[in-house]
């Protein structure tokens, strides 16, 4: 069976984007590979084995384009208000708590929140499906 290991996107500004995962979601640098055109940054938290790999290009200056193909990350968390609380106090403007209830009943509390180069990162109520 597969297990699912990393997720890459590619930043702009290394130490922004590092900043912003620290606050954000407690993830810490895990791994750092240098090369001469690009560098790998493997970050990760004690929540999980799944990590996130930024790329950064060196010698790049201009922002990237995401395209219209990009969805989101997700993370889960214990208690969603508080984490909106939270990163909203750290000034990193998180967007409204929805409660999704499609069909009457809520069936996910999140909230959207964008990384310093315009990925959206969702941030769910861990419960049911989203443990």
């Amino acid at each position: 069976m597969a297990k699912a290991i990393h997720s890459m996107i590619r930043v702009l500004d290394e130490a922004r984007s590092l900043a912003f995962y620290d606050t954000a979601f407690g993830l810490k640098v895990a791994d750092r590979l240098d090369f001469d055109s690009f560098t790998l940054v493997y970050l990760s938290n004690p929540e999980t084995g799944f990590e996130l790999e930024l790329t950064i290009n060196k010698g790049r200056t201009e922002p990237y384009n995401l395209g219209d193909g990009y969805g989101h990350l997700a993370f889960s968390v214990s208690d969603v208000d508080a984490e909106h609380a939270r990163l909203t106090a750290a000034g990193l403007a998180p967007r409204k708590l929805v409660d999704f209830a499609p069909g009457g009943a809520v069936i996910a509390r999140f909230f959207f929140i964008a990384d310093p180069d315009g990925y959206q990162i969702e941030v769910l109520q861990r419960a049911g499906r989203y443990l």
